[in-house]
């Protein structure tokens, strides 16, 4: 491996582990992960997390280091089916992925890095990837996040084989009145008593999306998609709605607390193992590099830090 310094590209991305060549070509990848196993996406000391495994897939194929920059971060349990990440490598390592198979670099990287992650049985699994377009940045290009949330109300309903992606509520739930709730906190606001706060950072956010519907099977599925989610946002708005749906707040409940602009007692979370990351959503071609470096701008004003998505 190289000891040579870091090199930082254009965006402002490190791409570690210096080459001889500038890494130019930026990489958009799309990948999905069983959360359950893991402590969130972000490496950290002393645990596993998925960027971990991601990073050390690519540094098996590509001989060095390469720093993988994620649309946004996920805690522990919480899953992803559409996360969306971007990585740079120089003109020799781009044209080296296929080696000798008669595929182009990107479904070859697909096909060498989902041969080194089977070894987590399936868990980790690259969906595709391919040369990104002029000024695509995972994290800064994005317009939105989706998420989903599936809740199990009612003993009845309760499946043990899906327990991992399914939250279990005891007492049954009134869709409607949780459908009202989530309608009140719609548009952009100040979310401070649905988020954690994290030193210098915002907590306004533009909420697009908040619904609840009960499907065939029964369970209850929630829907919430904003242009970003502070750190707990999703899971403190839905526990919120499940006080309302079981009688144990009143209505107005949600918009009360959003106003009032305090993390205390009153704001529970509901579980992280029914939390997917559903799709991330990206600009035309021609405006990736305008939104990025808007974003950029804004979270700068803000001395935002990385916490851009729910986790």
């Amino acid at each position: 491996m190289s000891t040579q310094p870091e090199s930082i590209d254009p965006m402002g991305t490190t791409a570690l582990g210096a080459t001889a060549a500038p890494a130019w070509i930026r990489m958009r990848m799309v990948l999905g992960y069983d959360g359950a196993a893991y402590s969130g996406w972000a490496r950290q000391p002393n645990v596993l997390g998925v960027q971990q495994l991601v990073e050390e897939a690519l540094e098996m194929m590509i001989r060095r280091r390469v720093r993988v920059v994620v649309a946004g971060r996920t805690d522990a349990g919480v899953h992803a089916r559409h996360q969306v990440v971007h990585f740079d490598l120089t003109e020799e390592e781009y044209a080296g992925l296929p080696r000798k198979a008669p595929l182009a670099p990107g479904p070859a990287l697909v096909r060498r890095i989902n041969g080194i992650l089977g070894r987590q049985d399936g868990a980790v699994w690259v969906h595709e990837a391919e040369r990104a377009p002029k000024g695509f940045d995972a994290r800064f290009s994005a317009l939105a996040r989706r998420y989903s949330y599936r809740i199990a109300d009612g003993q009845q309903r309760w499946d043990p084989l899906t327990r991992h992606l399914t939250t279990w509520h005891r007492e049954e739930l009134d869709v409607e009145a949780m459908n009202r709730e989530a309608q009140s906190v719609l548009g952009r606001h100040d979310f401070l008593t649905y988020c954690k706060p994290r030193p210098h950072a915002t907590t306004i956010r533009t909420l697009q999306e908040f619904t609840f519907t009960r499907g065939a099977d029964g369970l209850v599925l929630a829907h919430l998609k904003a242009d970003a989610f502070c750190h707990n946002m999703v899971r403190a708005l839905i526990g919120a709605a499940m006080m309302v749906g079981d009688g144990r707040e009143q209505p107005g409940f949600l918009a009360q607390r959003l106003e009032q602009m305090v993390r205390d007692s009153k704001t529970k979370l509901s579980h992280p193992r029914a939390l997917v990351l559903e799709e991330v959503y990206y600009p035309e071609v021609e405006e990736l590099a305008e939104r990025a470096l808007l974003t950029r701008a804004r979270r700068t004003e803000a001395e935002v830090d990385e916490a851009c998505m729910e986790s």
